[in-house]
Parts: C-alpha cells; structure tokens; sequence
C-alpha cells in the first residue's frame, strides 16, 4: 500500500467547510468576507484565561505583522502554522516526493488539502506546546491555579487548549473565506493586523504622557504647537536626527509612502499576451504576466523559516544554560551574537545603524555581517519560494496553457494547441518568476532598514498593499461576472 492509501481515511475524514453547489452572489461573498474580518478583530481580543498579567514575553513580536495574530489573545499563534505547513508541503512538492498530481487528478487534490490541513493541527499543537510549558513566554498565574484547585499543571494545559483552540479557529476562518467569501483569510487576517498597526502609528495618544507613544500626527501637532521641541534644535545634527529618525520620523514617512508607490506600480508593470477565441470570431483578450508574477505571498514563507529558526534560538536560550557561544548569546531576549544573530533579520534602522549611536552595541563588521546575511536569505530565498508557489498553485507555463486552451483562447500566429501556449508562457513566466521573487525580497529588507510608520515590517507592508491591490481587482472582477453571467461561463 501506498501512504495515499493509508492517510486517505484520515485525510478525508478531517472536518473541513462544506463547498457551496453553485455561483456564490458577490454580495454574499462581501457579507461572509467582513463577518470573519469581524470575529477575527474580536477574537484578538479574547486574552488568554490563567496567564499572568504583566508577565512572559511575545516570542515572535518582531513577526506580528506577518503572522497577523496577537500577542497574549486567542490568535496568538496567528497564520505562523499554516505557513509553516505551506513551507513543508512547498518543499515536498518542490523535490516530488509526495507524488500527488494536483493539476489533473481529483482525488490527489482532496488528499493535498487535507494533508494541509493536518500539518497545520499538527504545527500548531508544536508550537502551542513550548510557548506554554518551556520558558517564560506564556505565565500561568499561581494565585489562579491555587484558586482554582488545579496546580500550574492543570492551568498550563488549559492555556495549551485555547492557544490550540485559536489556531484551528483561524484555519477554518481561513477556509471559510477562500470558499465563501473574497480573497483568502491569510491575506484578509495579514491585512487587517498591519493596518491596525499603521492607523496606531499615525493617530495613536499615549496614556500617561510618554512622549513616545504618540502617534505620528499628535506629534506633530505637539512640534507645531510648541509642546514638544526637537533636541538641541532643528539646525543641530541632533535636532536633525531628531527629526529624521527620532520624533519627526521623516524617514518613516517617506519610506511607507515610497513602499506604496512602488508596489502599485511594480503591479502594473506587465507582459500582455494578446489571445483570440477560436469560437467566437472578434472576442479577443490579454493575458498580463506581471512583474510580481507570483504576488508577495511567498515572502511570508521566507520570513517565516526565519522566524522558526529565532523561535529555537528563544527556546534553546530559555531551556540550555550552557549553550554554545557559536549558536549566539542573549540579552533582554534578543541575540546579540553567534549563528541566531546573524541569522535574526533586521527590523528597525535601529538595528544597524552604528553611525548614529545605534546598532545594538555591535560592531560594524558584526552588522554589516548580519544585513548581508539578511538580504541574501531574502533575495535568494524570495526567488526560490516564487517557483516553488508558482508550481504549486498551478501557474507555471504548463498549468496556465491547459487553462487558457480549456477555455477556448488561443495566441494568433500559433497552432490551437496547449503545447504552443505553453512555449510562448515559457518565455516569460520563468524569468518573470525570479526577478519578481528577489525585487520583493530588496524591497522588504530595504523598508526593514529604513522603518516605517507604526514599526510595521517591511514584508509586512509590502504585503499589504500587494493584497490590498489584488482584492480590488478580483472585486471588480466579480462585479464584472455579476453583471455579464456568460463572461463568467467563457472564463470559467
């Protein structure tokens, strides 16, 4: 017997949500979209019942804007499992050594699903279990667990549980959206989190008068209005760093709006393929290979890999007293030398900017080290992941000639063939695929090193505007679909 054979019982069997029979109305789909926008905002705000307030630390705080969870919440974990699942089955899938067929065969299809599906149980109990029981990331209270009669034991167990609970909620969310509703969760639940993060940034009021809790625009209005004042004056190096990197966050500024900018237009930048139907004399189309062809999705598996490799290091430091000086030293919960320093990536300006008093009190040889290191992983791990995803989801030059011929469209000048799409998409696809893996990849290390507005991650917010982009043109798609139904037929 195969596995398939073993696991399909399994892998069949796993509650899943139900596919609707027919053509969902786009008013539907909107209403299903905004309700689970609407429970995930409120289940951020469960806190987790046993955990001690004011104590443990965020282990993947400096992840949050891409893992969309929150700290200390029933979404603790975030989408962290079900990226981490797609990293393994991208890199099985990659290698051939599941044998699965997803383009062509059903019953293949159903078993990559729920294979899915069951890592991400899996990752999730993996990565609630240490959060909990190793280190001091999530604190039960021993006042509660005396209260209640139950010992640490029994309240860590219940902490497990809902942790637990809250990541299998987001995968069912997740699916509920991609079936029932507009887009996928992953990217609603990663848009949601880093807008949260930037409208704080801009609008936020500190409550006990720390200066540096304002937001960007009280600031403002704090320097404009004569409350606040920059150091030493604007005319002084001092004053202009201030203003630079300091309270005015000038640098911040530009960089989330050139992000912005940038991603619109990389998204627009395009190959146009002009089709013709073979059916229907005069209906002509385009097929566009964009720039970024295969989105900012997989930077969240580059990230992601990285996040796991810190989330050993954490527990390591936490679990081994004697750990080895090469695998990195730790202070205040950060690595500041050895193998998880090198491999941490940047996230602030102030990660290594030694030349401004900054820098974490590294060496300059030692930063320089680690923003190379950085940017390398990303490049090269940004291209690696997009042919991974363009394989996998089933837009290389193969998968999209069988869909453009299955509906009808062919190039003119070429044979009506699959075999002649494929040869012209070879041309572009491939090459496209690289190149737009690595451009994210600079441009999320470049924005990491810079800073944005609100501390948002550079992948964070390219992310964010590359989904935010995509949903307005599947919404408008949608639209279109509604209001001429055969379109909808034609394209399938």
């Amino acid at each position: 017997m195969s596995w398939k054979d073993t696991a399909e019982p399994v892998l069949t069997r796993l509650p899943s949500v139900r596919r609707p029979d027919g053509h969902v109305p786009f008013k539907r789909k909107l209403g299903w979209t905004l309700g689970i926008l609407v429970l995930y905002f409120f289940l951020t705000n469960v806190v987790l019942f046993g955990v001690a307030e004011g104590e443990g630390t965020d282990i993947f705080g400096q992840f949050r804007s891409i893992l969309a969870g929150e700290a200390g919440s029933l979404m603790q974990v975030g989408i962290g499992p079900i990226v981490t699942a797609s990293i393994v089955l991208q890199l099985l899938g990659g290698a051939d050594l599941l044998g699965l067929d997803t383009q062509n065969n059903p019953r293949d299809q159903v078993l990559y699903q729920g294979l899915q599906k069951f890592l991400v149980i899996v990752v999730t109990a993996m990565t609630a279990l240490p959060m909990v029981f190793a280190g001091e990331f999530l604190v039960p209270d021993p006042g509660l667990a005396t209260e209640l009669g139950i010992g640490l034991t029994g309240l860590q167990w219940f902490i497990f549980l809902q942790v637990f609970v809250g990541g299998v909620l987001i995968l069912y969310m997740d699916e509920v959206v991609s079936k029932w509703g507009i887009g996928s969760g992953v990217g609603l639940f990663i848009i949601a989190s880093v807008s949260q993060r930037l409208i704080g940034g801009m609008i936020s009021l500190p409550i006990f008068g720390d200066v540096e809790g304002y937001g960007i625009i009280p600031q403002w209005a704090r320097l404009i209005l004569g409350y606040d004042s920059l150091s030493g004056g604007l005319l002084t190096s001092t004053g202009l760093n201030d203003l630079i990197f300091g309270q005015g966050q000038l640098l911040a500024i530009f960089t989330t709006v050139a992000i912005f900018v940038i991603v619109v237009y990389a998204e627009s930048v395009r190959v146009e393929i002009p089709l013709s139907n073979a059916r229907v004399k005069g209906a002509r189309g385009r097929f566009p290979v964009k720039l970024i062809y295969a989105s900012v999705l997989p930077m969240i598996l580059v990230r992601a890999l990285q996040m796991n490799v810190q989330f050993m290091g954490r527990i390591l430091d936490q679990q081994w007293a004697g750990m080895p000086a090469f695998l990195g030293e730790y202070s205040d919960g950060r690595p500041v030398s050895g193998f998880f320093y090198y491999t941490s990536p940047i996230q602030s300006p102030e990660d290594w900017m030694w030349f401004i008093g900054e820098g974490h009190g590294n060496t300059p040889l030692e930063i320089m080290t680690r923003v190379s290191v950085d940017l390398t992983v990303m490049v090269v791990g940004g291209a690696i992941f997009a042919i991974f995803w363009v394989k996998t989801t089933n837009m290389g030059p193969e998968a999209t000639a069988q869909q453009i011929h299955g509906s009808g469209m062919q190039i003119p000048g070429f044979r009506q063939n699959a075999q002649s799409i494929e040869r012209v998409l070879d041309q572009y696809i491939p090459q496209v695929t690289v190149l737009g893996g690595a451009l994210v990849g600079v441009l999320a290390v470049g924005a990491n090193m810079l800073g944005t507005i609100g501390g948002v991650e550079g992948e964070g917010l390219l992310l964010t505007v590359s989904i935010t982009y995509k949903l307005y043109e599947q919404m408008a798609e949608e639209q279109l679909m509604e209001m001429h139904p055969m379109m909808r037929k034609m394209f399938g």
